[in-house]
């Protein structure tokens, strides 16, 4: 059954990055702010939204790729630290990479790289309990059959197959936590279910915590139990994966789904659009130098003045979701909930 504690968290988490130009100056680029985002164990946590919305950062930051520059990182509720074992850490989060390809050594049969990733953490012993772990790990993730994929060069599989052999590689290490980065982007539309059907079997029958980062939120409503949405840094709206997507409670997560091909959500003949000057409105800000308050204002046809001065604290509804708009902390809930209803 899920667990009622998070495995891990972000709490207020923000990373910068410095950028130097060929003059001498430097700038940060502030790629992910305030973000906080909790996995638990037996559920799957979707964090939707455009490219160079912060996603990849943040998971690179759970993954530990990055020190984060503000806020923490905890592991089973204990701040994660300089002193923490990255060994431990690392057995117990693991990060599956968007390009399975490039994830994988070319150099080298998969043979190699599920022993690798079992002697490093400590799950090996004889060669012939290496090998049957190996077999074990090809079957849990249905690669068949598996003494072939053992001799396989990454080459030699095709597109589906790497991706299953990078969960295994990760499944190796016993981890408590998957991290998924867009993990069937850069697969055939034929067998992107197949993929996604495996990390809901690993959720069921393993218990793993797992984040699922895509910019599809039709696969998000399929697989995860709840949604995060990120813009431009920023976490802005969550919970609940229904209560998101049928009731969404952020402008930016409306035009998200408005950009969802999905006739069931087209707008009704004859209904005015508050977004149809979106595209005009212009692209994502340049996190180099995002516009004050909130990130999304400059495209928004509800924006206000305090949204152009001020981020918006956190507003909680009864249905478990919650979202930083100021529509809700103005008492205007209704005009973007009402202009839902007619989708």
């Amino acid at each position: 059954m899920p667990g009622d504690q998070p495995v891990l968290e972000a709490v207020d988490v923000g990373k910068e990055f410095p950028v130097h130009d060929r003059f001498g100056g430097s700038r940060a680029v502030r790629a992910v702010e305030h973000a906080n985002l909790a996995l638990y164990p037996g559920r799957i946590t979707a964090l939707v939204g455009e490219s160079g919305s912060g996603k990849t950062t943040l998971a690179r930051l759970l993954a530990l790729f990055h020190p984060p520059t503000s806020g923490e990182i905890r592991l089973d509720g204990l701040p994660v630290t300089a002193a923490t074992p990255r060994g431990e850490y690392h057995s117990a989060v693991q990060l599956v990479f968007q390009d399975p390809f490039a994830a994988l050594n070319s150099l080298h049969r998969a043979r190699y790289m599920l022993r690798r990733a079992l002697q490093l953490h400590g799950r090996g012993g004889s060669r012939a309990e290496v090998e049957r772990a190996s077999l074990d790990l090809l079957r849990r993730v249905n690669l068949t059959p598996p003494e072939r994929i053992l001799d396989s060069f990454p080459h030699q599989l095709s597109g589906g197959q790497r991706q299953r052999l990078v969960i295994a590689r990760a499944l190796a290490v016993q981890p408590r936590v998957l991290l998924a980065d867009e993990p069937i982007s850069m697969l055939d539309v034929s067998i992107r279910l197949d993929v996604l059907n495996l990390l809901a079997t690993l959720r069921d029958e393993q218990g793993l915590a797992m984040l699922y980062i895509t910019h599809d939120i039709a696969s998000a409503r399929y697989l995860a139990d709840t949604v995060h949405v990120m813009y431009a840094g920023q976490t802005v709206e969550g919970g609940p994966r229904d209560s998101v997507i049928l009731q969404p409670k952020h402008p930016y997560t409306r035009l998200l789904l408005d950009s969802s091909p999905d006739p069931a959500r087209s707008m009704a003949d004859g209904a005015d659009d508050p977004f149809a000057g979106v595209a005009e409105a212009g692209e994502p800000p340049n996190l180099a130098d995002p516009p004050p308050g909130c990130r999304f204002h400059p495209r928004c046809p509800f924006a206000m003045d305090e949204c152009r001065r001020e981020f918006p604290a956190r507003t909680t509804f009864a249905d478990g979701g919650w979202a930083h708009c100021w529509l809700h902390r103005k008492g205007r809930t209704g005009e973007l909930l009402a202009d839902v209803a007619v989708s």
